[in-house]
């Protein structure tokens, strides 16, 4: 068995072009790997004489559409019973009740007493929606998710493949199923303004009405052992991380509201909050934020969170920005105060939830119907809607945040070189490792590492036909064994005081098939494509989206997810507003200093999945000409791991391809071994001989 896991630095190129059917020629692994060999000898490499593969165009994977369960009769669901029973209560009074994943913030990651979703569907993915009747339950989840919805959800439940043919939204679904006329419940602390404004236009069609219900949620209702809310202290990110004070920041922010003429403007969105204030939490798995609303107004701003998480260092930060602390559950009322007050307040309604919007919105149409007195000489109250100013300013990096990023990325390296080590030792010796076993031990590599605070991510750690499961999650006990005879894809990530990392690598430990060959060397060339492309600034992500699919498109293959996302700085493992996606709704232009991930990948339903991630670095590229007088910008790459040269089928790569990746496993050497200790690198050279 050979686990070659890196293509040799400088040697390799020469030999590739060559013709000759045996080669003899020397690999420098600058990490130490397991290899067997057969015979006492070193295994014989034929480069010249080119492999017979079957072409993954003959692959035809059964969709999961066709892999439904059939004819399971629904079992008793006691968490549908309860929540239906609700339904008529006084003051409620609905025929149906959405549930979504996110919390009161529309985050990604929340916290586990906001899992609503989650509870009373069983689904565990980071995306979907529960929709539940009088006499139906459905979830819609996107590609990602699909199998792993077949297999969490009961029979109760009716999986809806959102954007798959024929398959309706929520709002279509409810329009079918509901008797005209009928009340939809939300909680509007759930909902953006956008979206609740969006399902209350389309479900009147069939004259539905959609209710808000704010005195409580009705999951929460019947949860009775929800967990209780995070309650860990908030830190200061220190300012040689963050590279601009706070005080800066509000500076930009209240030049931001003058030009929009507000005096005010209302922040829900965890990270900004996170990145203005140069403050960081623990309230959520993965994303160091911490729950709070933030006011900011031209003279000070009002940061709204539970006092118990404020150690007295971060109220003398606070205080030094001017920056006045309120109960968290107090933003309704401060809301309506600023109404009182004529605030033109700006509002991001793509973000903000509804209720914050509903209650200014309602609070300042009383006023005006009133026509009571204006206070503070204020011109309003207005709601002035616009994307938020701080999304932009903190997707676009500066020096010290891109070098913290670089940085954490060599120590996520160092981290990856021991647990691979691991992992081939192990196989190799025949010890029984579950996915969970493995997850955990990069875990415990990566929290060696200085600075490390926590994953960035659940790790994704499939193999075989787990890896097809895009967001898969191992759990214990019903996990599979890694082996050295199938793929295992893994998706990591990690969260340092100094930058947020995410990384996937796919590898074979045994012999990879011709198919298994191809296919990932397809995806190869598309992260390629992707890593060298040159665009004329002002270019929205979408466009180069391609880049990443041709090489699978020419043989019929494609991913049901996009190609990159933004990653935060210290902050979330994905924020926006910028995005690599064949999703061309977001116009957001590539900027030099933002960060986005390129990730393509195939995967076949039931038997493997592949993926290839690094992290890059937009940055201006000089080009001979400027057409247009205008810049063009290109990537840096900020992630420095090997690839497993044994999936490369060397005939499909071009000699600028086969250079790539010279030249990137080149810099992985010069970047990454400095920082190994001496058994890391004992095994630098080796040499294959032909027979």
């Amino acid at each position: 068995m050979s686990t070659t896991l890196l293509l040799p630095a400088s040697r390799l190129s020469p030999q590739i072009y060559s013709r000759s059917p045996l080669l003899r020629f020397e690999l420098n692994f600058p990490f130490p790997l397991v290899v067997s060999t057969r015979g006492g000898s070193w295994a014989n490499y034929s480069l010249g004489n080119r492999f017979s593969i079957r072409s993954c165009a003959s692959i035809t994977a059964k969709p999961s559409s066709e892999l439904r369960r059939k004819g399971t009769i629904s079992e008793p669901d006691e968490k549908l019973r309860a929540l239906r029973e609700l339904f008529s209560k006084p003051g409620v009074g609905i025929d149906a009740y959405i549930i979504p994943s996110q919390d009161a913030h529309q985050s990604e990651f929340i916290a586990e007493c906001y899992m609503r979703r989650t509870y009373i569907s069983g689904f565990t993915g980071s995306a979907g929606t529960a929709v539940v009747t009088k006499d139906k339950a459905a979830l819609w989840t996107d590609g990602r998710y699909f199998l792993q919805a077949e297999k969490q959800l009961n029979s109760n439940w009716i999986l809806m493949r959102a954007g798959s043919l024929g398959v309706p939204t929520t709002s279509e679904w409810l329009n079918e199923v509901l008797a005209p006329g009928c009340k939809v419940g939300i909680d509007p602390f759930l909902f953006s303004y956008d979206a609740a404004e969006e399902l209350k236009e389309a479900i009147a069609k069939k004259n539905h009405e959609l209710v808000y219900l704010y005195s409580s949620n009705l999951v929460d209702e019947i949860w009775k052992e929800r967990p209780k809310p995070p309650s860990k202290s908030i830190r200061i990110h220190d300012l040689k991380y963050a590279g601009l004070d706070v005080a800066s920041k509000l500076t930009f922010l209240r030049y931001e509201l003058e030009g929009a003429g507000s005096s005010a403007i209302v922040i829900s969105m965890l990270d900004e909050i996170a990145w203005l204030l140069n403050l960081r939490g623990n309230d959520v798995p993965h994303s160091p934020v911490f729950y709070a609303y933030l006011v900011v107004n031209i003279n000070g701003a009002f940061l709204f969170t539970e006092n118990s998480k404020v150690t007295p260092e971060v109220m003398d930060h606070l205080k030094s920005a001017k920056v006045e602390l309120r109960p968290y559950d107090s933003i309704l009322s401060e809301i309506e105060s600023l109404a009182v007050q004529g605030v033109n307040l700006w509002m991001d309604k793509s973000s903000l939830n509804t209720a914050i919007v509903s209650t200014f919105k309602s609070a300042s149409d009383r006023l005006k119907k009133k026509k009571r007195p204006i206070l503070n000489g204020e011109t309003g109250p207005d709601a002035i809607f616009k994307p938020s100013p701080i999304s932009l300013a903190k997707a676009v990096k500066n020096d010290a945040e891109l070098e913290g990023m670089r940085n954490c990325h060599l120590r996520d390296a160092v981290a990856l070189v021991h647990f691979w080590m691991w992992l081939e030792d192990e196989i190799g010796k025949g010890v029984i490792l579950t996915e969970v076993d493995a997850a955990d031990k990069l875990l415990q590599f990566r929290s060696e590492q200085s600075g490390f605070m926590d994953t960035s991510f659940d790790t994704i750690c499939g193999s075989g036909a787990n890896g097809a499961i895009i967001h898969y999650r191992a759990e214990p006990g019903s996990c599979s064994i890694v082996t050295d005879k199938e793929l295992l894809l893994l998706d990591s990530g990690a969260q340092f005081t100094d930058g947020t990392t995410d990384i996937t690598r796919t590898v074979h430990l045994g012999e990879p098939t011709a198919r298994q060959k191809e296919c990932f060397t397809r995806v190869l060339q598309g992260h390629i494509g992707l890593d060298q492309a040159v665009f004329p600034e002002n270019t929205p992500g979408f466009v180069l989206d391609a880049f990443a699919r041709s090489s699978l498109w020419k043989i019929g293959l494609d991913y049901r997810h996009g190609t990159g996302h933004g990653v935060g700085a210290a902050l979330n493992v994905h924020e926006g507003p910028q995005s690599i996606s064949f999703r061309f709704g977001n116009m957001t232009a590539l900027q030099k200093g933002m960060i986005v991930s390129n990730e393509p990948g195939y995967y076949e339903d039931h038997s493997f999945g592949i993926r290839i991630e690094n992290l890059l670095h937009v940055k201006a590229v000089d080009t001979p000409n400027h057409f247009g007088g205008i810049e063009y910008l290109g990537f840096e790459k900020l992630t420095f791991f090997p690839m497993q040269t044994k999936l490369i089928d060397m005939s499909l790569l071009s000699p600028a391809e086969i250079k790539w990746v010279d030249d990137y496993h080149s810099q992985v050497w010069e970047k990454v071994s400095p920082l190994l200790d001496g058994s890391a690198r004992q095994k630098k050279h080796l040499h294959i001989n032909k027979a």
